[in-house]
């Protein structure tokens, strides 16, 4: 670890812990905590003051002490012993409180208040294979007790204790001064069968540590005060782990480390784990582990922290029953940067195994599958997800670079795959239905690392797919690659969340709404989002007071998505509630109409409701109209037709708009038309059209203008006319066009790429003055 320069010294070291600790807490949780108060304050302070003893580490059930003399380290365990034996003959043996200690004198390595290095671990592990109420002494503290002690030690051989690859010579200090009859013996780990290893692997990774939980045990989580019921199986949640690199820039490599182990662990059916997004809300703030464990309705808390120096990586993991009070295990893992998933895996096999949860086949063999033989590349990919989890146009450009780095360090790294898929989908969506060339290249990126990708079977990978094909309307393909992403990772709020809006999309309101439940137990702390598409699957279902209770918690935590005013009046309408409806039409357009869209109407909320909803489930689109209705929200232009007459000349394939009866034409061929006379139609809002179009065209908005006399006006039913709009995903040149046709026109062209398509051709352009 580089700890060459690192401060060092020579100390004793006694490792101290409670023998059934969790037995009598479940016993006698208040008797026994009591009582542990009672021996610190009235046996372990003074004893330890004495013999000027220092407490480095109090966790859970055990402690760590340094003492200037390995003498003082052992006339404080035998007098510790001694007085806590004393002190409980009175009490049934079931109920006393036994330790076991040990001993040993070794260099350690100072990081501010605390020690680490063998000289502590040796300690720990003597305390570990000790018996109850007993003392055991390594070898080199017991050369520096010849003559120094009156109880005599016996020798009991060389033991072979947990990460210690050397034996340690140990000793055992006799309290009543006579050498017994009978030798203690400690088999070896491989003379166990397979079951009793993983046994004595369970008890030895209980760090002996004893918590001052003498000052936090009694602070217990408590049932009876968690914010939401526990699981019916082990609940975890994941603590930051800490950075303790010399260098702050390599926090994103503690995070990405635990975001690993969120992962790795939400991948087991067996646990219940708690989201990233929640478990992060704690980064940086003081808590106690019990507070956590309420809010956020779990048992089990893993905390620790990760050190980085060169290529050398220190992980320090904790695992703290909160309803107990105590450590099930606390242990380190110091290796190369080319180990980094091995000791990934150690440390979920320790909570596996603690938790006594067992891997299906499928997962285990999906657990055995290297993520990448190259440590760079995984650091690199980690950089990039530090960049992207920021969710802004920025942060996602900076991804980017780190992920094509993570490619090509490892070509077939099928997580930088898919998280490049993942950064430029989110550039394509930003360009979603102007569809130009900066959309059409991201869209090419998106395809080609997805595809890539999910060769080897990769959550991320699948719910991206699944998003694309919901975008597009293909909502029977999505549901199949986010049913595939969640066998991969059932844990995923998110892919429960994307789940949950296909459902709605599909007419399953109430599976919709039980996903989404999910998903927020899975994240108490969840976005907004997550409100959102539980209003709407309550909408749906017709439960309107619940939908508008959401909604109006929805828009205090988010009050930049005009949809939901939309959906809170039209939930009004439908309750007959005439209070708000106003208000909130004018938040809806004071958010729309200065982004290029139009005022409420019923007309457009059909077309575009958080998304084209072309292919929506028809039920739950004509309620969300109805209720738009009956709040009073104006129809829009062109309504003397209805949405199913021009709706039925409409198809759409991959996102694309066609319509039956007008002719198909990209750009050249508009250009074409247009020169030699075609009028072009620009269906646009005004601000939209005022921004930039093609010259000559006639703006018609086909919200808000657009009818068939202001068409007739424009053009002759026998004329040809061109229609266009945002782009090649936006519907309202598809809808001016299939109404045109309706209302008698003849040579209808449906200019799909619209004005994008325009613009990035270098076609000459226009703008309205001012703009």
């Amino acid at each position: 670890m580089g700890d060459d320069h690192a401060e060092r010294r020579l100390v004793a070291i006694l490792a101290v812990d409670i023998v059934g600790y969790s037995r009598l807490i479940e016993d006698d949780e208040a008797g026994t905590l009591a009582a542990m108060r009672a021996l610190r304050s009235e046996v372990f302070d003074p004893l330890l003051a004495e013999y000027h003893g220092r407490t480095v580490k109090l966790m859970g059930d055990g402690a760590i002490v340094e003492f200037g003399s390995v003498v003082d380290a052992v006339l404080c365990a035998v007098a510790l012993q001694r007085q806590v034996a004393a002190r409980q003959v009175d009490i049934l043996p079931q109920h006393r409180l036994l330790f076991r200690m040990g001993v040993n004198l070794g260099d350690v390595v100072v990081e501010g208040d605390d020690l680490l290095g063998d000289g502590v671990n040796v300690a720990a592990r003597l305390e570990q294979i000790c018996e109850s109420g007993g003392l055991f002494v390594s070898g080199t503290a017991f050369d520096h007790l010849q003559g120094k002690l009156e109880l005599p030690l016996e020798f009991i051989g060389e033991q072979h204790v947990k990460n210690i690859a050397r034996p340690v010579r140990t000793y055992r200090v006799l309290f009543d001064g006579n050498v017994p009859r009978w030798q203690f013996k400690i088999q070896r780990l491989r003379s166990w069968g397979p079951l009793a290893a993983v046994a004595l692997v369970l008890v030895a990774a209980f760090v002996a540590i004893w918590l001052g939980p003498w000052t936090t045990s009694a602070e217990t989580a408590s049932i009876a005060r968690m914010a939401l019921p526990l699981p019916d199986k082990p609940s975890i949640a994941v603590l930051p782990f800490d950075n303790l690199s010399s260098d702050p820039e390599q926090a994103y490599f503690a995070d990405g480390m635990t975001e690993d182990l969120i992962t790795d662990l939400s991948k087991l059916s067996s646990i219940f784990v708690i989201a990233r997004n929640s478990t992060f809300a704690y980064k940086g703030k003081p808590i106690k582990v019990q507070q956590v464990a309420e809010e956020l309705g779990v048992r089990y808390i893993l905390e620790g922290s990760v050190r980085r120096q060169g290529d050398q990586v220190r992980i320090n993991a904790q695992l703290i029953d909160a309803l107990g009070g105590h450590h099930l295990w606390a242990d380190r893992y110091d290796g190369a940067m080319n180990e980094i998933f091995t000791l990934q895996d150690k440390v979920i096999g320790e909570i596996v195994s603690a938790l006594t949860v067992k891997f299906t086949m499928a997962e285990r063999s999906q657990s055995e599958q290297a993520e990448t033989n190259s440590p760079q590349a995984y650091d690199a990919l980690l950089q990039g997800w530090d960049h992207l989890r920021h969710d802004s146009e920025n942060e996602t450009l900076k991804a980017i670079p780190f992920f094509e780095r993570a490619i090509e360090l490892d070509p077939d790294y099928s997580r930088a795959h898919a998280a490049l898929a993942s950064a430029n989908w989110r550039i394509a969506v930003s360009n979603w239905e102007a569809a130009n060339l900066g959309f059409e290249r991201a869209m090419e990126r998106v395809d080609r690392h997805l595809a890539l990708a999910i060769r080897k079977p990769n959550s991320l990978a699948y719910a991206i797919s699944a998003e694309v094909l919901a975008r597009q309307g293909r909502y029977a393909d999505a549901f199949a690659k986010i049913s595939r992403a969640m066998e991969l990772d059932s844990n995923d709020p998110e892919n429960h969340l994307s789940k949950a809006r296909i459902l709605n999309a599909t007419g399953q309101a109430p599976e919709a709404e039980r996903e989404v439940q999910r998903a927020m137990r899975v994240d108490p702390q969840y976005p907004p989002s997550y409100l959102r598409v539980l209003a709407i699957s309550q909408f749906h279902q017709e439960k309107y007071e619940a939908a508008v209770k959401n909604l109006e918690l929805l828009v205090i935590r988010q009050s930049d998505v005009s949809e939901d005013y939309a959906t809170l009046v039209s939930s009004f309408g439908h309750l007959g509630r005439t209070d708000g409806v106003q208000e909130n039409i004018e938040k809806y357009n004071a958010l729309a109409v200065p982004a290029g869209y139009s005022p409420l109407t019923v007309q457009e909320l059909g077309w575009y409701w958080y998304g084209d909803i072309f292919n929506y489930d028809s039920t739950y689109r004509e309620r969300l109209k109805e209720g738009l209705r009956k709040a009073g929200v104006p129809e829009g232009a062109g309504t003397d037709i209805s949405y199913d007459e021009y709706a039925r000349l409409i198809g759409k394939s991959n996102g694309e708009y066609n319509i039956k009866g007008a002719t198909e034409i990209d750009a050249p061929t508009a250009k074409r038309l247009h020169d030699r006379g075609v009028k072009l139609v620009d269906v646009r809002t005004a601000l939209s059209f005022g921004r930039g179009h093609a010259p000559g065209a006639i703006n018609l908005s086909v919200v808000e203008v657009l009818a068939k006399d202001t068409l007739s006006k424009a053009v002759s039913r026998e004329e040809e006319v061109i229609f266009s709009c945002h782009g090649k995903y936006c519907g309202d040149s598809a809808y001016a066009s299939a109404k045109a046709l309706v209302w008698g026109f003849k040579n209808v062209y449906h200019f799909a790429g619209g004005f994008p398509a325009w613009e990035d051709a270098h076609y000459p352009i226009e703008t309205a003055p001012g703009q």
